[in-house]
This record gives structure tokens, sequence and C-alpha cells, in this order.
């Protein structure tokens, strides 16, 4: 499936060619096991079954060698964020939890009290959607460090503050997602992603069985195999069971990615199955996308404009440059009491994110991202009057950003409690087994200080692959330069190295 090869040797009279998808005892015919056997003594089918068996081998060997470490990484890293509220109250408790109060105060107080212990720009509160959760809210040191400072909202007494991605979760967060190389490591991660999906694909067509003499070794273990039979196993069976979450998986977090994202998100949109408020439009000023005035928000608003301002209402207000920072700002803190005290009046009481305006055009953003997107709602309200001036939820989502919504969420374990982590759990553990397990293969069968390549192989039709790899090519553009790519170094390989003995 994925991560390395089925665990088989280069062809020969005394070793079975195609294992992957049965007993070791079920041998393929002589001209299967010896393709330079002529027309007079092997099938011709046969002959290219064989031939097309070895070329998918080698696609799926390659595609296994390259990114079997950073599906690794992603698999690990994405365990770990799936369990992220409880690996957070574990690791920091003094700052998670906090003794309920009758009544929390306003959010202009919690948000002074954090900018008074930090000194900085505060831009965000997020209220807690429980008695004995405090308030978090989002500044920027003097230092330029980007602090999360922990408030009870009962007392406004300040728990302590820590640096996002020097937590154990934020540190998976980051490697998942990019690596902590920025673009250059998301280049690299949709990239492993894409080629995953080839490893299913080849995994899928090695591991096809076409003598059904019996399912051991096909649907469950052979538990007496010992060596490279037991390994070969646990990869195919490990595999067959977990295909398809792993490609749900790899499938959900496409959207999320630096080149696929920007391209599903304008497909949907030109579709028209999209969120509906990424036609609107904003102006004076230009309208901005919110997930770039904001951060990191849910899929199907990060493209949605934000409204700005009406400046005309400051006239009474002092003067406030274009590029004041909401700390600067004490009208900006001050606010948002008003902003909570409509929210609240309009029978909201759970916990909300609350983003506070910069600028005179800066507007105040409360945004509800639940794990059920059902749920999710957004609101922009005027900086200097109040008013609502724009608004978003699941009804304005079309059928493709809801289906990417509800996939995203259960991607990332939210859906539906713990048994949504759990589930999820099953194909990160799965990577990591494959990934295991075929790299065992390939290292007890290589050769020593040999790479044990499967070799090229001439005139294996694979016509119907190619044609799958093409399409995949066109609607996935990195998988398709890759695969250019990759194409390209193999026949360089075939016509300097392959005729060299290994």
């Amino acid at each position: 499936m994925l991560a390395m090869p089925s665990a088989r040797l280069a062809p020969s009279r005394h070793q079975i060619l195609h294992v992957s998808a049965r007993d070791l005892a079920d041998p393929l015919p002589e001209s299967a096991m010896n393709p330079t056997a002529t027309a007079g003594t092997a099938c011709p089918d046969s002959q290219l079954m064989s031939r097309r068996y070895r070329a998918i081998w080698r696609w799926h060997f390659y595609a296994g060698l390259i990114v079997a470490p950073f599906l690794l990484i992603l698999s690990l890293t994405g365990a770990i964020y799936l369990f992220n509220d409880e690996l957070n109250d574990l690791t920091m408790p003094g700052l998670q939890f906090v003794a309920p109060g009758a009544q929390a105060m306003p959010p202009s107080h919690l948000i002074a009290a954090a900018v008074a212990a930090y000194p900085g720009t505060a831009s965000r509160i997020d209220l807690p959607d429980a008695p004995n959760r405090p308030a978090k809210v989002y500044l920027r040191t003097k230092a330029g460090e980007p602090r999360q400072v922990m408030v009870d909202p009962a007392t406004a007494r300040v728990l302590g503050s820590f640096i996002y991605t020097r937590t154990l979760v934020g540190f998976a967060d980051s490697m998942h997602g990019s690596l902590t190389l920025g673009d250059y490591g998301s280049v690299v991660v949709e990239l492993a992603a894409c080629w995953a999906l080839v490893l299913i694909t080849t995994g899928l067509i090695l591991w096809w069985p076409r003598r059904r003499r019996s399912l051991a070794g096909v649907l469950w273990p052979r538990l007496r195999a010992r060596g490279r039979l037991f390994w070969r196993d646990l990869h195919a069976v490990t595999g067959v069971w977990t295909v398809a979450l792993i490609a749900f998986l790899l499938v959900t977090g496409l959207p999320w990615s630096i080149v696929q994202g920007p391209l599903v998100r304008g497909a949907v949109t030109a579709l028209g199955i999209g969120n509906q408020a990424q036609r609107w439009g904003y102006s004076p000023p230009k309208s901005q996308p919110m997930g770039e005035a904001l951060g990191r928000i849910g899929w199907s608003q990060a493209a949605t404009p934000m409204p700005a301002s009406d400046p005309a209402h400051a006239e009474h207000m002092p003067a406030i440059p274009a590029d004041t920072p909401a700390a600067a700002d004490p009208s900006a803190i001050t606010g948002a009491d008003a902003i909570a005290a409509k929210i609240a009046a309009g029978g909201f009481t759970g916990g909300y994110r609350l983003y506070l305006p910069a600028g005179p055009t800066g507007v105040y953003t409360a945004l509800v991202s639940p794990g059920r997107p059902e749920a999710q709602w957004t609101r922009h309200f005027d900086r200097w009057t109040g008013t609502l001036i724009g608004e978003n939820d699941w009804s304005r989502y079309g059928i493709g950003s809801k289906a990417i919504e509800l996939g995203v969420q259960i991607h990332m374990g939210r859906y539906f409690g713990r048994a949504n982590q759990l589930l999820m759990l099953v194909p990160c553990l799965a990577i990591v087994v494959l990934v295991v397990s075929g790299v065992a293969m390939w290292w007890r069968r290589r050769p020593s200080g040999k790479l044990a390549a499967p070799p090229a192989v001439s005139d294996a039709r694979l016509g119907v692959a190619l044609a799958v790899l093409v399409v995949a090519g066109i609607l996935m553009p990195m998988l398709g330069a890759s695969l250019i790519f990759v194409a390209l170094i193999d026949a360089v390989w075939r016509k300097g190295w392959d005729s060299n003995p290994r």
C-alpha cells in the first residue's frame, strides 16, 4: 500500500515474482518468473503481466523510498494534533483551567490585563465556552513574540502565557503543515501527499489477488510467517484494511495545500458550490480576504472578503493612523465590550473569537468555529457604531464548501468527539506500520551496499495506468510536474545506468 514496495526479489527462475497478492507457495508461470523466456516457451500474456507488474513495482518502490520519511512525519504529527486539547491540558495544566466564577468580566478588562502583563499589540481574544476555562488573548510583544496569554475571565488574573510553536501541539502543527520551513516545506508536504496517492494506487494493484486459493496474506496475515513473508503480510493486510481512511486523510488535507488548495477553492467558487459570501465585495477600501486579515480560520471563510468600518463615523474621535494596531488604540479595546454585549443580547452564550479592529476602517469580527461546521457563524461589526455590517454562516455555504468543511473537521478529529479522534488515529498508526514494514522488506532483500531497486522494464504497455496518471497530473499540478520530472530521471537512469550491473 504505502511507503515501500512489496518485498520481492528481482525475478529469477527460482523466485516468485508476483507474491504481493497471494501466498509464496502460489507461484506464477515460468514465463512470469523469467521475462527473458522466448515466445516458444512462455505465454505472451504471462510475459506482459510480468512486465506490467515489475513496472508498477518499480514506481511503487521509488515513490515509497522518496516520500516514506515525510509520510512518517505527517502521520506522527497528525496523531499528536488529533489530541491537541488533551495534550495542552496535560502539558500546561496551570494555564488551561480556572475556578468557575459567577460572572465573567468584560473583554476589555481581560485584554488590558494581558497587555499589562505582556506589553504589546493585542489582536484577538477567545472567550471560553466553559466556566472552568480561561480566556485567551493573542498579542505580539514588543520583542516580536506571538504570545497567547491566558486570563481568568472572572478575576482578570493573568495565569501565564506561551508561544504556540514552542509547545508540543504547536510544533506538531507546524511540522504537519510545512515541516517548519514555511512555503518551501508546504510544497514538500503537498508533494508527499500527492505521491502517497500514487503509492495507494500502485499498492492496490500489487496487492490484488489473481489466484484466490487462499485469503491468508491477502485479508489477514499468516501468523506463523517469519522474515520477509511476515513483513509482506503485515504491509499488505494493514494497507488494504486502512486504505480508505488513508486516502480520506490525503484528499481532505489537499484543500489546505499551497498549490492545490487555491485551485480547489477556485473550482468550487466558479461552479457556484462554494461559500456565497466569497462573491461579496466591500468598497472602499478594496476588500481583503478574511484569511489574510485574520490569520488561520476555517477553510470556507478564508477567501471571504472583509468588510470595512465607515471612517466618516470617526470624525468625533481623535485621528488614528491607518496602520495603528489595536493595542495602541484604546477605543479598539474598550469597544469590544459593546460588541460582546450585542452578541449576548442576541442569545448566544457560548465561546467565540473576537478579533479587534486595526486602523480607522478595521472591524470587530466575532467568529464561532466549533467541531461541527453546521454551527459556524461569523459577524462583522463597524468599529465606530457597533452596527452589524456583514455575516456568514453554514446556510450560505454551497454543497462544495459544506463537503470540504465536513471533511476537514473529520480529518482533524473534531466532528464526532472521541470516536472521531480514535477513527482518524487508525490511519495515522497504519501509515507508521506501512513505512516500517516497507523499509524492513526492502532492507531484508537488498544485497549489502546496494539499492536493490526493481529493474527497469520496457514495453510494459501501461496504457490505462498512464492515462490515469495523466488525468491525475492535470487535476493535481504538483503531482503532474513531479511525474514529468521523475519520468525524465527514470529515462536517464535506464539509458545510462541500467546497463551496468548492480
